[in-house]
């Protein structure tokens, strides 16, 4: 089938602009008619755009885009690619989130968290990037602004690691259709309350509160969604189902 240009920006939210400029260089060019200089964009053009942004979506400058597209064998091998980096930033996004409802959760006791305590998964610099709309969301609805100094890298790659385990096993159990009273889901929340509880006391009542926050919150349910459809809510079940049953 062909598609107009105007049909591919109404389709894809991409603006006519943008779509001329992926045009003019190299990124995204349909067929022109030489007789009017009309673009007409294939099926092949649709997916080819549709593979162009799930690569911004990862922040990837054009040119980037332009070389991971060409490396690929493959549509199929770009899009298990692209899946396999989406559910990275995803679980990473997570963690960022659980270290944030437990600094909101802190604040609102009234007790200071401690560096290595607050932050999972990334180096300092990274982390400061990661948490600017994080921190803005923070400071604009709760007042609460996290202080990302001193930070421990190795103690948050360790909690990262173990965290992005867990957010990856509860989508997984989403995806395959298992009961949040399934033993690989408790088992699973069990192992997760025990981790947090390294750091700062964690029992299941309060992983059920935390849980009840992302669903709650904007922000935070928006985020989990982008990891997996349905995963904030899949996990406040879980983790409400644990504490009725501990």
């Amino acid at each position: 089938m062909a598609y107009t240009i105007t049909h591919v920006s109404r389709l894809s939210g991409v603006t006519l602009k943008t779509l001329y400029h992926y045009d003019r260089i190299g990124l995204l060019v349909p067929a022109r008619d030489e007789r009017n200089d009309y673009r007409t964009y294939s099926d092949g053009d649709l997916e080819r755009l549709q593979q162009i942004l799930f690569f911004r979506e990862l922040d990837m400058p054009l040119d980037a885009i332009a070389r991971a597209l060409t490396d690929r064998t493959s549509r199929l091998e770009c899009l298990l690619d692209q899946r396999a980096m989406l559910r990275s930033r995803g679980a990473r996004l997570a963690q960022v989130l659980a270290t944030l409802e437990q600094a909101i959760a802190h604040e609102r006791r009234g007790e200071p968290m401690t560096a290595d305590s607050m932050f999972t998964g990334l180096d300092q610099a990274g982390w400061q990037e990661a948490l600017q709309d994080q921190n803005a969301h923070l400071q604009e609805t709760y007042g609460v602004e996290l202080d990302t100094a001193g930070v421990d890298a190795d103690a948050m790659n360790a909690a990262a690691a173990e965290a992005t385990g867990f957010m990856s096993a509860m989508a997984d159990a989403l995806r395959g259709g298992l009961r949040t009273d399934d033993p690989t889901v408790t088992g699973a929340i069990e192992r997760h309350i025990a981790a947090l509880a390294v750091a700062h006391p964690t029992d299941a009542a309060g992983f059920a509160d935390q849980a009840r926050f992302f669903v709650t919150d904007d922000f935070h349910r928006q985020m989990l969604e982008q990891q997996q459809t349905g995963l904030a809510y899949y996990l406040l079940h879980a983790a409400e189902s644990y504490r009725d049953a501990a």
